[in-house]
């Protein structure tokens, strides 16, 4: 697949890492106009075989009301050698006044950093990858806007889009595990923009639109939403995608084959073709006998 382009934004040295048992976090550092911190649960979130790493901002309450930042992000770990020791899968995600910090609860399976060969001197470097795609300083909702509809926050514009998914599926909102208000409206607010996005056509998906959907899904059904026939018609959409990249390959192959036949068509015409003969002036000229003056007969 392909993959968005990301840059390193920090890397983070831990020592004494099989020592560690509560969360820890890094240094400050600065992406997409907020100041960031990387959080690690050495002993898991909810998976105890699991480290989980997330990013988080470092400072919520000093932005503009309503912000946010769209992402992509990914963690490298690496030994003391610089070994890579384990890479995440790519996330596309939102940050905001609701969720500030999100990631990975599985990043890595702790069995990995057993191994003494490979944690070398029980030190671990962690490498955050990012790249912000949307900035938005201060939001244009206003709580004026909002209904409580279903325990969630909804904009009133917006009632006519999330009705029919609770008549269809009553029950796709039951499980979650967010119990904040907010937070439940942030997950609908994805819902909603991965509906939008998997009612395009297929041919017009982009491998990174197919990522990011794919990650959104994911997302939400960590958090408990029931929504495998949103995996459904994904799975649909990549299929249809699959197929439509295959017959385009077949495509290119088949009129690959008809230029190579044509190039050795024209090689073989070339050979069989002879030059004519250029003819020299003799082969024009008739055979003429030669004069010879005859004598005069003597009287």
């Amino acid at each position: 697949m392909m993959e968005i382009d990301l840059q390193k934004t920090f890397t983070w040295k831990i020592e004494n890492f099989s020592g560690r048992k509560f969360p820890i976090t890094s240094t400050v550092f600065s992406s997409g106009g907020c100041e960031c911190y990387v959080l690690i649960r050495p002993k898991g979130d909810g998976f105890e075989d699991y480290l989980s790493l997330y990013l988080c901002v470092g400072n919520p309450k000093s932005l503009q009301p309503g912000w946010k930042r769209r992402a992509s992000l990914h963690f490298i770990v690496l030994n003391q050698s610089g070994k890579e020791v384990h890479r995440t899968s790519e996330r596309y995600g939102l940050f905001g006044p609701e969720i500030p910090g999100w990631g990975f609860r599985t990043a890595l399976p702790l069995t990995k950093l057993q191994d003494r060969e490979l944690l070398e001197n029980n030190t671990l470097f962690i490498e955050v990858y990012i790249k912000v795609t949307e900035v938005v300083h201060e939001g244009d909702e206003t709580r004026k806007d909002m209904l409580d509809f279903k325990g969630f926050n909804v904009l009133s514009s917006q009632i006519a889009s999330v009705s029919p998914i609770f008549a269809k599926y009553p029950k796709f909102a039951d499980d979650i595990k967010p119990t904040s208000k907010a937070v439940k409206t942030v997950y609908l607010k994805i819902l909603l923009g991965l509906i939008k996005t998997v009612n395009k056509p297929p041919e017009i998906f982009s491998e990174t639109e197919l990522i990011k959907a794919y990650s959104s899904l994911i997302d939400l059904m960590e958090v408990g939403f029931r929504v495998k026939w949103l995996k459904s018609k994904l799975d649909e959409i990549s299929l249809a995608r699959k197929k439509k990249v295959d017959a385009d390959a077949a495509r290119v192959q088949e009129l690959e084959g008809k230029v190579k036949n044509q190039v050795e068509l024209d090689k073989e015409k070339t050979k069989s073709h002879v030059e004519p003969k250029m003819l020299s002036f003799k082969d024009y000229a008739s055979p003429v006998s030669p004069w010879i003056p005859r004598r005069k007969r003597s009287d």
